[in-house]
């Protein structure tokens, strides 16, 4: 096979082809075989006919119609990897040349990745800024740990308060009717976590045990459930039982309660250590994602609108299977938040093409500065993953082979090794958290 490539345009290559009679031939007999089992031809059984009698009975354009559709995708692919062509969309395919005895000719003009023009990328300057820890924030964690391992204590007096567990009886009604979902008995609710309509948790703090009290309320403009947004609705509310939280003293006892320390002081320490770490991957992320918009500024790259529209519509899929596993089907979300699948790929298109032109640069830093991937750099994000996921790195590894992904992961890992050089060569300067 024999394959050319010529770039016709900013983003656009024309391949032609030649596919060798030998080549060609195979594909023609392949396409009797498949031919000859479709068609019913009088005085023969069903795929026992000669190829001369299909031959004359379907006639020659007809089998090297098919001989070409079962040729040119394969040598389609040998020409990308021979031309080291990198498309992004189907291609749109011409032929030149089909004739018994002669080399199978043809033409694909394809869209490709754009090659970008690499600006500053090296000694760019960022500003550290130091990872601290308040001695509040360990103390929300501390808060936190109590309400916690906090003991929930019946009460035998008093009014329902924020944050404790009313066990109530509820009755809803909108414009005098009973509604589905609007009604529940023996109903634990914590009040103050915001889990109902608002106003509603507000409305019953204060009410003792046995009080039975009208609240009345109204569905928020974006409720989940349209038929009821924008609507009142009056509720009888029954209070059953309270529960309070008792919250445990900030001692070493509670610290052994708690966690593996023996003090309170040293559960404290742990919690100052893993904060820090928390803060500085936050900072170093944050830094990182300032520093390739830089240096993605710095370049420039048209993206085709294939590559974006590809990204919009892997985006998309994504999103749905964020919804799924929250019970929610896209057509339902699109519904709640009276938009179209339309809007919703037209907002979601800057997003994908600063992703698309952001892959683009870093792949082309990665290919200036010889950037590779090695087995050891796989298997050691394997094993981050599988550590993130808590799962064992032959089973992350299979799911990667299984779903034919490991080509891209390995450009994810090259993209990420791309970033680790950018961060090694970028001037970074210590700052402040004022500077912040």
């Amino acid at each position: 096979m024999k394959a050319t490539a010529e770039r016709i345009e900013k983003n656009t290559v024309e391949l032609e082809v030649e596919v060798d009679v030998e080549a060609f031939e195979e594909g023609v007999e392949k396409a009797c075989k498949k031919l000859i089992k479709k068609v019913n031809i009088p005085g023969f059984r069903r795929g026992k006919a000669p190829r001369r009698v299909l031959e004359n009975y379907v006639g020659k354009s007809a089998i090297h119609n098919e001989a070409v559709e079962e040729v040119i995708p394969n040598a389609y692919m040998e020409a990308l990897e021979e031309t080291g062509v990198e498309p992004v969309a189907q291609p749109e395919v011409e032929l030149l040349q089909v004739e018994e005895g002669e080399p199978l000719k043809f033409k694909a003009t394809v869209k490709v990745k754009p090659e970008p023009k690499l600006g500053q990328y090296e000694g760019i300057e960022m500003t550290k800024v130091p990872a601290e820890v308040a001695d509040e924030d360990i103390q929300k964690e501390l808060e936190n740990l109590r309400d916690k391992h906090a003991q929930l204590v019946n009460l035998e007096e008093g009014s329902v308060q924020q944050g404790d567990v009313a066990n109530i009886d509820f009755t809803g009604r909108i414009n005098g009717e009973a509604f589905e979902g609007g009604s529940a008995e023996d109903y634990s609710l914590e009040v103050g976590s915001g889990t109902f309509i608002p106003g509603f948790e507000e409305q019953i703090e204060g009410m003792l045990v046995g009080e039975t009290k009208e609240v009345s309320v109204t569905f928020p403009d974006d409720y989940s459930n349209q038929e009821f947004a924008g609507k009142g609705a009056d509720f009888t509310v029954i209070v059953k039982s309270i529960k309070r939280k008792e919250l445990a003293p900030l001692d070493d006892e509670f610290a052994k309660d708690v966690s593996e320390f023996d003090t309170l002081e040293e559960l404290k320490e742990d919690l100052l250590n893993s904060l820090k770490q928390s803060a500085e991957a936050k900072a170093k992320e944050k830094m990182q994602s300032d520093l390739i918009s830089k240096v993605v500024d710095n370049c420039e790259a048209d993206v085709p609108e294939e590559m974006v529209d590809s990204k919009v519509e892997e985006m998309v899929k994504d999103m749905e299977r964020r919804l799924m596993s929250q019970g929610l089907s896209m057509d339902n979300y699109l519904k709640y938040t009276n938009s179209t699948m339309d809007d919703m790929k037209q907002n979601l298109r800057p997003e994908a093409e600063k992703s698309e032109k952001t892959s683009l640069v870093l792949d082309a830093i990665a290919k200036e500065q010889k950037i590779e991937v090695t087995d050891d750099d796989v298997e050691e994000k394997i094993k981050e993953m599988s550590q993130q996921y808590q799962q064992e790195p032959d089973v992350i590894r299979k799911i990667i082979e299984g779903q034919n992904q490991l080509d891209t992961f390995k450009e994810s890992v090259c993209r990420e090794k791309a970033v680790e050089y950018l961060m090694s060569k970028a001037n970074i300067i210590e700052g402040t958290t004022e500077t912040e």
